[in-house]
Parts: C-alpha cells; structure tokens; sequence
C-alpha cells in the first residue's frame, strides 16, 4: 500500500506503529525495485511539534533515530525519552552550539564556516564527538545551505583545520509540483556528496522520498508520514 500524505482512505494506517510498518514496507519495496539494498537506507523521524506520547510510540514501534529543529524542544522531549539517535536538522546559531552538541548525536545542518568552527569547538570543550552533515542548497525557496560548487572545500577545510566529522551532506528538496524539478535538483545534492565524501546522503522528506531514493539517498526524514500532520 503506497502511502499519499494528506489523504486517508478506507483502511490506511491510523497509529503511528502502524504508519512507521506501512513506511518501511514502502521504502523497502521501492529500494528493491531500485536494486538497493533497503538496510542501506535510515529512517529518520522528524518529530518537531509532535507530543512525548507519540514520541514514545514510534520508539516502542522500533524508530531509532529521531530529528528535531529547535534545540530547546529537543531538550525538553529527549530528557522524557529512552536512548535514541538525535540528529539535530535545524538551522544553526553558534551560541547554542555547546548545547547542540550537548543535546544530539548528528549535526546535519552546517551550512557555513563559522557554524562547523562552533561545532567543533564546542565538541573539543565537551569531549564528545558528533558526526556532522554539510546542508547544501538545492533549492531557490531555501534559505540556508552553502552553495553546491563550494561544499568539498568547506568540508576539506572543516576535517583538516577543525578535526570535524563531516560524513556527507543534507539537503532540503525544492518546494514543487514539477517532478523534473526535484529530479534535477536531488541529483545535484547526489554529485556534491560524491565530491564531499562521508558515508550519509539525508535527502528526502514525506512528500518527495521516492526520487530522493531513485537519486541515492541513505538517510530519509519523515515527518507526516509517520506521524500525521503536526499539531
């Protein structure tokens, strides 16, 4: 069963377990079809805005990795949780660094120099490492993310000069109903990792993770799709 966000036939999954098993069977089924292998892809739940009840749902339900945008809701809610992975996908103050890093596992938003140096230094301060993520731009509508023909330097620069974790990049698809659009513009997000290196593509949300699939992703963040529209 192919599941349409914003539409609720007879019968479409109404828990948030049974929304992340339908999910996964869809991802693994379109992976397949791909030739990838479905175990080379994570879900990442985007659980911005959503309540520590269905949080705790989707862990029992399996979800191992969680995304959250503002740092001071993330901490509110993870305090409450057991041990999950926390990738923090929001945009990036350097004065809240140290409690970013504090707070969650992968970074997936540098998307400028000084935001990867507050990083870095703030991981140092701390003693814990977090794996980080170059946001690219890919999109006219998206305000953030450094430019696509700039992101290898910006990650040889980081790794060498500030000992950063840079394993990949992230970015945000386009805001459209032109297939074509998204196509060209997950392809591009696909040949700036190939020059970045690292091991995680996280490209793909709710309303366009097939063609992030079809484009190379390892790494998709669902938000309504698992849990419904936000409240």
């Amino acid at each position: 069963m192919k599941l349409e966000i914003g539409v609720s036939p007879a019968g479409a999954p109404s828990s948030v377990a049974e929304r992340i098993e339908t999910v996964r069977q869809s991802i693994a089924e379109a992976a397949r079809a791909l030739g990838r292998d479905p175990r080379g892809v994570v879900l990442v739940g985007v659980t911005k805005k959503q309540s520590l009840e269905t949080v705790r749902e989707a862990l029992a339900a399996g979800l191992a990795d969680v995304g959250e945008n503002y740092l001071q809701e993330a901490r509110e809610k993870f305090a409450a949780l057991a041990a999950v992975r926390k990738h923090f996908i929001g945009h990036i103050q350097t004065n809240k660094a140290k409690a970013i890093v504090e707070t969650f596992d992968v970074v997936q938003s540098i998307d400028r120099l000084d935001a990867g140096v507050a990083i870095a230094r703030a991981q140092a301060k701390l003693g814990k490492r977090v794996r980080t993520l170059l946001q690219i731009n890919v999109s006219p509508a998206e305000r953030f993310g450094v430019e696509p023909a700039q992101a290898a330097g910006l990650a040889r620069r980081l790794r060498d000069e500030e000992g950063l974790d840079v394993d990949g990049v992230m970015a945000i698809g386009p805001v459209t109903e032109d297939p074509a659009v998204t196509k060209e513009a997950f392809e591009t997000a696909a040949r700036t990792f190939e020059r970045v290196g690292g091991t995680t593509l996280s490209l793909g949300m709710s309303g366009d993770w097939r063609q992030a699939l079809a484009a190379g992703s390892t790494m998709l963040r669902l938000g309504t799709a698992l849990f419904g529209a936000r409240t």
